[in-house]
């Protein structure tokens, strides 16, 4: 693979609201732009990137355009808050905050919801400096010497609000990536209940969006087949 024997050094800067909002209260730099602080890049713990690929690439696979992990890049952002993004093209944006706190079911149900707006054609307007990191070569550590030192991105991650229309397609067309996996709909009811609750009934863009508002989007997945 081209580039497989490079160190990745993700460096981003961003200055837009997340798909996905969770707060525990404001962050340091979620308030605003800031450029990356050394305390708060870290290495991105390969147990977490295993994680990922094993959540992400059955729902990829499921997508009407299936994608190959090989295709697929991941920003991952030093940030406490729970959040998510697609950038479009196959290009998604997780806070270390959403990987820590969530269990594989509530990050499996998240990230259906994103790869849904990946696969529907929602583009979320992401203004970033520097690139993702193909999640493909995070998990080829044993080809890759040196792929631990890869780091996260300092900062917050912002994104967009979708609009009524974009959020209850991606909830729908999610439930049906997880359901071609072998999931069921329940796992998507479960994430949005606990990211929900974790944000104490928040209003962030997205995932959370208040419009529509999260019991009107229950509602539509309870009452999906």
């Amino acid at each position: 693979m081209k580039g497989m024997h490079s160190v990745f050094t993700l460096i981003l800067c961003v200055v837009i609201t997340g798909c996905v909002a969770a707060a525990e209260g404001p962050s340091r730099q979620s308030r605003g732009a800031g450029a990356p602080q050394a305390q708060d890049i870290r290495r991105v713990d390969s147990r977490q990137a295993e994680r990922l690929y094993r959540i992400m690439t059955p729902l990829l696979r499921a997508m009407d355009d299936p994608k190959s992990p090989r295709d697929v890049s991941i920003g991952i952002i030093a940030d406490r808050e729970i959040n998510a993004a697609n950038a479009g093209g196959g290009q998604f944006y997780i806070t270390t905050g959403l990987l820590e706190r969530a269990n594989d079911e509530q990050l499996r149900g998240v990230m259906a919801h994103e790869i849904a707006h990946d696969d529907l054609g929602h583009v979320a307007q992401l203004q970033t400096l520097g690139a993702g990191l193909n999640l493909g070569v995070i998990l080829l550590e044993q080809l890759l010497p040196g792929s631990r030192a890869i780091t996260p991105i300092a900062g917050s991650l912002i994104a967009r609000g979708y609009s009524r229309s974009e959020e209850l397609a991606a909830d729908r067309h999610g439930v049906e990536i997880l359901k071609r996996a072998g999931y069921s709909k329940q796992t998507m009811i479960n994430a949005l209940t606990w990211v929900t609750r974790e944000s104490r009934g928040g209003n962030g863009g997205g995932f959370l969006s208040t419009h529509p508002a999260t019991s009107e989007r229950l509602d539509a997945l309870t009452r999906l087949r």
